[in-house]
């Protein structure tokens, strides 16, 4: 026998506002744009065209030329900005390119900032993982480890010179000790005070990166789970975050963001700057497979997970599903 429920419980009923697509979209309590979305491109040396990523379904590597176009696309959409990585024809154990004028990223930061400077922040990835004949996001000292000083010394000169090519933002990714203050120590010395960091503050070493490491061509030998973090660990990710803001970055970010959602809401809770995170290669490949594969809902998954990003803290999203996302939320 039904019992009715008590004459008082209409009262409490949720559900009324979730009556319709309207009434959702007028209570949601997070909402994206396009400015809070950021695009990671990747620029190839010795290409003469657009070469598909095989592990990352629609995305390229970029050749100079064609870098440009997909930028004023971006700047169309309203996107927030541009993340660039470069992918030299040529290594060594010093990432010697990374600070080279005349290297590929810098090359392709100056294509860029020509193309939208003013209309999308240009910025730039500082590390030198995608340069090191070895792989490795920093120098290697005698016995094979990462010197954390010695590194801090090439990160210096790399941000010079993408600063001098016309980064606004550049993004420190390599996890050094200290990396942060040397960097701004090197670009108010050189006269760049205005141009700003984003320190990859909780970056933890994922096996979310596989994609990636094809789009840039890594030749990694070993890991890098001496510098970058344990996924076991959450407090030290705050501590990650906490240093980087007390040596003056001025965005800190958490990467990957899928499996860091606490760590992003911890970080959120405290900073006093702005908060990224990144939905890394393999975040997106896995959601491109099981699409692929009819398992799941290709726009719906992309949707979810960046709300569930920005709903963890995030107040801008890397992401590579960044220019169609635009035109869903624009």
């Amino acid at each position: 026998m039904h019992t009715p429920a008590p004459s008082n419980s209409r009262s409490h009923r949720p559900r009324r506002l979730r009556s319709s697509p309207a009434m959702r979209r007028l209570v949601a309590e997070t909402r994206l744009h396009p400015a809070n979305l950021v695009l990671p491109v990747f620029v190839r040396e010795g290409i003469d065209e657009p070469r598909p990523i095989t592990s990352m379904p629609g995305v390229m590597q970029h050749t100079l030329e064609s870098v440009r176009p997909l930028a004023a696309e971006a700047a169309e959409a309203g996107l927030g900005g541009i993340m660039l990585f470069g992918v030299p024809a040529e290594r060594d154990p010093l990432g010697s390119a990374a600070a080279d004028p005349n290297g590929i990223l810098n090359l392709a930061i100056r294509a860029v900032a020509d193309e939208v400077g003013g209309e999308l922040v240009v910025q730039s990835d500082l590390c030198l993982d995608e340069f090191t004949s070895h792989g490795h996001c920093g120098l290697l000292d005698d016995a094979g480890r990462v010197d954390n000083d010695a590194t801090l010394e090439s990160y210096a000169r790399m941000a010079v010179a993408q600063a001098e090519a016309g980064a606004e933002l550049l993004g420190l990714s390599g996890m050094m000790d200290g990396q942060v203050a040397v960097v701004r120590e090197a670009l108010d010395a050189a006269g760049h005070i205005d141009t700003a960091i984003l320190a990859y503050a909780a970056k933890y070493a994922s096996a979310f990166y596989g994609p990636f490491r094809e789009a840039v061509d890594s030749q990694l030998q070993g890991d890098r789970r001496s510098y970058q973090q344990d996924p076991a660990n959450r407090r030290e990710g705050l501590r990650e975050a906490l240093l980087d803001l007390d040596e003056g970055a001025d965005i800190v970010m958490v990467k990957p963001a899928m499996s860091y959602l606490d760590v992003l809401s911890d970080v959120a809770r405290v900073s006093t700057v702005p908060v990224w995170a990144y939905q890394v290669s393999g975040e997106a490949a896995m959601i491109e497979a099981a699409a692929q594969n009819g398992w799941i809902d290709r726009e719906g998954a992309i949707r979810e997970s960046l709300v569930s990003i920005a709903r963890a803290g995030a107040d801008t999203v890397l992401s590579y599903f960044a220019l169609e996302a635009a035109a869903w939320w624009r």
